[in-house]
């Protein structure tokens, strides 16, 4: 194809007027490099930070946004030895230098040029992306093109907070928030894979709720009809848990803290619901708690991940596969909280 359609944002608002349809060329790969024909791109909620824009980060518009890609190796720059034309792929998210001492130390997300398709540079709201070959992920010709993009982000995102920054323990309890988001139901499997005793979900509505229990979750909570943190305590027997997911923010922050344990930890990756909270210090001291930042991880963490998926311990969870031309109300179906697991996009023809 001597042209492909893509989705752009050149310039950042609130509405989804931003995304654009436009033609381009069809990009060639360079040394090292590989060209992907998409086949399938998931959503996720870094697509509506690019649409909209955040205060004090810039984003290099014009951007195709997209990071969670799966599809055909359609052509290979030189010196390429991993991939053949024809190969079925998922593509790692991030991109690193691979020099450096973080790097070559295995923590490649600690990278200071560390990007994500789709926010840094083109990602795969496109009919064709291009992208590091030492990123590609071979999938089993079993495996559909939209779970395969059901999983990188998210299942990453989930497991460096649970595995490595949490440290979850076998028969630790685990509260997740937003259990019907793709960071929830990926965290409610790794939950379970480690061997966590209790695993509380928490969501607004019951289908989200049925669909935690069926991946793991052993105690739901609608938090629009109890008081959450009350709930947990009864639980748990008035302890608390000892590992909060937390991802949405404002919004929660405060049942999460008044959720962990003594000596407990609190592990979050987003804000969606808003960055600014309250935060009395004299329970993080007096509780011995624990506050972790976490972003993404380390490509050796994301084979971990799928040596998993390939095992059938972790499993996507696709929503609705919609094609390119519905990008649109797929952001609106994530801005409405509608969805439950990953919202898909197919770009090819």
């Amino acid at each position: 194809m001597a042209s492909m359609r893509c989705v752009v944002v050149r310039e950042h608002g609130p509405g989804t007027d931003v995304l654009r349809f436009e033609e381009r060329p069809v990009p060639e790969p360079g040394p090292g490099e590989a060209r992907i024909r998409v086949a399938a791109c998931a959503m996720n909620h870094l697509d509506t930070w690019v649409r909209r824009g955040v205060p004090g980060h810039t984003f290099p518009l014009p951007i195709v946004p997209g990071c969670d890609i799966a599809g055909t190796v359609d052509a290979l720059g030189a010196g390429v030895a991993n991939a053949r034309v024809g190969d079925r792929v998922a593509v790692a998210p991030g991109v690193s230098c691979g020099a450096c001492r973080a790097c070559l130390s295995g923590s490649d997300h600690l990278c200071r040029s560390y990007g994500i398709l789709g926010e840094h540079r083109d990602g795969g709201y496109a009919e064709a992306v291009i992208v590091p070959a030492r990123n590609l992920i071979p999938i089993a010709d079993s495996m559909t093109f939209p779970e395969a993009a059901s999983i990188s982000l998210v299942f990453l995102t989930a497991w460096h907070m649970l595995v490595l920054r949490s440290e979850l323990r076998p028969g630790e309890d685990v509260l997740v928030h937003a259990a019907g988001s793709g960071i929830g139901t990926a965290a409610i499997q790794i939950a379970k894979l480690w061997g966590a005793r209790r695993i509380i979900a928490s969501a607004s509505t019951k289908a989200k709720l049925d669909r935690a229990r069926e991946l793991g979750a052993t105690h739901l909570v609608n938090y629009t009809e109890t008081d959450l943190s009350a709930e947990v305590k009864k639980i748990t027997g008035k302890q608390g848990v000892d590992v909060v997911l937390e991802h949405t923010g404002a919004a929660t922050w405060e049942s999460s803290m008044r959720s962990v344990k003594w000596a407990g930890r609190i592990v979050l990756c987003g804000a969606t619901s808003g960055p600014d909270v309250k935060l009395d210090l004299r329970p993080v001291f007096f509780k011995s708690l624990s506050i972790l930042g976490s972003t993404m991880g380390s490509q050796g963490e994301l084979r971990e991940i799928w040596e998993h998926v390939r095992a059938g311990a972790l499993k996507p969870v696709v929503d609705v596969v919609w094609p390119l031309e519905r990008v649109r109300d797929a952001h609106e179906r994530m801005a409405k909280r509608e969805q439950i697991g990953k919202i898909v996009l197919t770009p090819a023809p």
